[in-house]
């Protein structure tokens, strides 16, 4: 996929995610447990694409984020701040199943999935991507 399209969902994923906590994370716990995954797999991919690591064809699956053995396996290569954008991409998605099929969660698990997506989006500016 393009950049474009990638940013294009990003945008859509951040207005859900703010939507979701407008309305209260308690209610919104499904959605922004999909929205925060599927943007962890837009900003990985855009900056796999900007560093010309992946062809446009590849496609990064939200379960490689979950085990670190299959994040060596298919993401050999090297970026800018490679290991604390996987470590904060692993703790988002080690909570996406129990957020997105779960019973409901305690607020501050919900709140601590927005935080590391937010720290994440932090690290991603400091690897150049400055467009997100």
């Amino acid at each position: 996929m393009k950049i474009e399209m990638h940013l294009e969902s990003l945008k859509e994923l951040f207005e859900e995610i703010a939507e979701g906590i407008e309305k209260g994370i308690e209610k919104r716990q499904k959605i922004i447990g999909f929205c925060t995954s599927s943007a962890c797999v837009d900003l990985l991919e855009i900056l796999l694409h900007k560093n010309n690591l992946i062809d446009p064809g590849f496609i990064v699956k939200h379960q490689w984020l979950k085990s670190k053995n299959k994040l060596k396996e298919k993401l050999p290569f090297d970026f800018p701040n490679k290991k604390e954008i996987l470590d904060l991409i692993f703790k988002v998605e080690e909570k996406r199943d129990i957020l997105c099929y779960g019973k409901p969660q305690n607020k501050e698990i919900i709140q601590e999935t927005i935080n590391n997506l937010n720290i994440l989006k932090e690290k991603f500016h400091e690897a150049g991507l400055d467009e997100i």
